[in-house]
């Protein structure tokens, strides 16, 4: 897990020369190049403040030639039109990556139930532009649905019906507990950049994004329930505020909060678990109630390095960051390979328990990068594509 690199806040700003002129044939020369060139000039881009859009900083406008005003980042080029604009200041993501990931859309193996509409297809009848099957003409029917070409060849009423286009329900189970403070980097810091990349593409792909993190925490009230029902790219930002605010803190049941949230979800959707999974009281029931639920699950384990290879030996006193517990032991070298052989029978075991039940199952590192979970293992395993 990379830990969370302070960036700052980089604001484009235009630089007003201002030039004086003697003649007066040169400033009329100056206008009509000035008119001539605004024929190819970047769009007018509307000013700070107005809904439904993101833009630079109200210092950097600049009054245009029109009479309008014009957005720095359409002068460099940037995509300003996009919500994501010219300098967001997002500290999980960097600029590059959410580009890369703008292409990519979550694969569902099911079509969508939900109710609301999206760009998934469903088994729900409604508008849309995609032909799903007839039914014949019943009294009170549109007559603008009846297929007239078919009425030609038959003469008999056919009404034509079109898939309802729905959103895909996405859900992001984050382990919050303490033990996820652990590691350098923190394995909370790479869950939260994961989380945050898996719901900037549900986002873009007009998909609905809650994150359930868990254990429950009052002081972030707020906070967690700005993260239910996001829905829109306009609301990345906000999405990534919010998720840079969430903290570790505090004993969880991975059981008990995956079991929880599979009861409460209205429809079933794609649910991706973010957690190093060493609960005590194990991982079994939570995931078989996802699934039995009829999620589609994707389950990323995310351990820390020290955590995989431990580098401190000798008399050691264990201290359990959520329960308190304390247990001494010896450590010593010759115990590093039975202790690595012990981590991989748990991942392995882990793993076979996934596939077992169709889960796709991927073990991480807080220091492996994060282009590699990303856009390699989660793309080759058909999460998105």
């Amino acid at each position: 897990m990379f830990p969370v690199m302070p960036r700052s806040r980089r604001e484009l700003t235009l630089t007003n020369r201002d030039v004086t002129l003697s003649s007066p044939s040169l400033r009329k020369g100056e206008e009509r190049e000035r008119s001539a060139s605004n024929e190819n000039a970047p769009p007018l881009h509307e000013p700070p403040g107005r809904t439904g859009r993101l833009a630079c900083p109200a210092s950097a406008y600049t009054k245009d030639s029109r009479g309008g005003t014009r957005c720095p980042a359409a002068l460099m080029g940037c995509h300003a039109r996009k919500v994501i604009g010219c300098s967001m200041p997002n500290s999980l993501l960097s600029p590059e990556l959410l580009r890369r990931l703008e292409q990519f859309q979550l694969l569902a193996q099911r079509r969508a139930k939900s109710s609301a509409r999206g760009e998934r297809r469903s088994r729900a009848r409604g508008q849309s532009v995609e032909f799903a099957d007839y039914r014949n003409y019943a009294a009170g029917d549109d007559f603008r649905c009846l297929d007239w070409n078919l009425f030609g060849r038959l003469e008999k009423l056919f009404l034509k019906l079109y898939e309802e286009e729905r959103e895909l329900p996405v859900t992001i189970f984050l382990d919050a507990s303490e033990s996820m403070t652990f590691g350098t980097p923190r394995k909370f810091d790479f869950a939260r950049q994961v989380a945050a990349a898996v719901g900037y593409v549900a986002l873009c792909g007009f998909d609905r994004v809650s994150v359930a993190a868990f254990p429950d925490a009052l002081r972030e009230g707020a906070v967690r329930d700005g993260l239910r029902s996001v829905r829109g790219r306009k609301s990345a930002l906000q999405f990534f505020q919010n998720l840079s605010q969430l903290t570790a803190q505090g004993v969880a049941s991975l059981n008990e909060s995956l079991r929880r949230g599979a009861l409460m979800a209205r429809q079933p959707g794609v649910a991706v678990v973010l957690s190093d999974f060493l609960d005590p009281a194990g991982y079994e029931t939570g995931l078989t109630a996802l699934v039995a639920r009829g999620f589609q699950v994707s389950a990323v384990q995310i351990l820390a390095p020290e955590e995989v290879n431990p580098s401190a030996f000798g008399d050691l006193r264990l201290i359990d960051s959520e329960t308190g517990s304390r247990q001494e032991i010896t450590f010593g070298r010759y115990r590093l390979t039975a202790y690595q052989q012990t981590v991989q029978n748990f991942c392995q075991q882990l793993r076979e328990f996934c596939q077992a039940r169709g889960i796709n199952f991927f073990t991480t590192t807080s220091e492996t990068p994060l282009e590699q979970l990303l856009l390699r293992q989660l793309r080759e395993a058909e999460v998105w594509g």
